[in-house]
């Protein structure tokens, strides 16, 4: 049967969200077009619903789109549905714990990154909590900014790119700072166009739909506008330059830097 968030699921903090299997329904329709895993989209799975509301929350806040699970057969069932960039999972889940959900997903060949929240700190369980598959591993009490950090260590791996700034012509993206740069220059970005700015020059010159932007920009719950990513996109060029980003009808969005006038035929 195809899974879809029922109790272990947590919807946004915005009201009016949209229902859970229309969520997935979205989510699955992006895959279906070809989404590889989103560079920003994160699986949260933490039972204490104080701790991860105030996680994910604050990684929002920082421009990733979050979707927050409170059982481990949901987080399961999530991994297997949806391609993450990366996975923060709690240990002591109920249903399943953290590290059978991420042995299982060792198990079939996912690689995802996974970033392992757990109360213990001995040795023993160090060692059995990285032997299960994560590739990291944060003891609580947990504070934000160093679980950011590890998880943007997390994504540098996994992209093969050990450096901390992002280059696309004269564009620089800094994700340690959510930050980026034009010639140098500053752009005043909102997390939201910070987000989408980075899944295009994630892959400069190919095309991304409006389904995979909004995958990259929003979890689960937030409710979309139907306009929204045009809107975003319509902000960019204003601060980026008409020429920036092209717009294919019917298909969606690309990033292209533009010549340099010594590179221009």
């Amino acid at each position: 049967m195809p899974w879809a968030p029922a109790p272990g699921f947590r919807r946004g903090t915005r009201s009016g969200g949209r229902a859970p299997d229309a969520d997935l329904r979205r989510i699955k329709a992006a895959a279906a077009a070809g989404a590889q895993a989103d560079r920003m989209r994160l699986l949260l799975a933490e039972d204490d619903r104080a701790l991860g509301r105030a996680l994910a929350d604050g990684l929002r806040h920082l421009g990733h789109a979050v979707d927050w699970v409170e059982d481990g057969r949901h987080a399961a069932h999530a991994l297997a549905d949806t391609r993450y960039a990366a996975a923060i999972i709690d240990w002591n889940l109920p249903r399943m714990s953290g590290v059978d959900v991420i042995a299982a997903l060792r198990r079939r060949g996912d690689r995802t990154p996974v970033l392992l929240l757990t109360a213990r700190d001995a040795l023993d369980d160090r060692v059995q909590g990285l032997d299960s598959g994560a590739d990291d591993y944060v003891v609580k009490p947990v504070h934000l900014d160093e679980l950011a950090a590890r998880v943007r260590a997390l994504l540098r791996r996994a992209d093969g790119n050990p450096a901390p700034l992002q280059q696309v012509g004269a564009l620089a993206l800094d994700p340690g700072a959510r930050s980026a740069r034009l010639d140098g220059a500053p752009l005043e970005l909102s997390p939201r166009e910070y987000a989408l700015l980075e899944a295009l020059a994630a892959r400069p010159g190919h095309v991304l739909s409006r389904a995979q932007l909004e995958e990259a920009v929003y979890g689960w719950g937030e409710e979309v506008a139907s306009n929204a990513i045009e809107v975003h996109v319509h902000h960019l060029r204003r601060k980026l330059g008409a020429d920036w980003i092209r717009t294919l009808r019917g298909v969606g969005y690309a990033l292209y830097p533009p010549l340099a006038e010594d590179e221009a035929p």
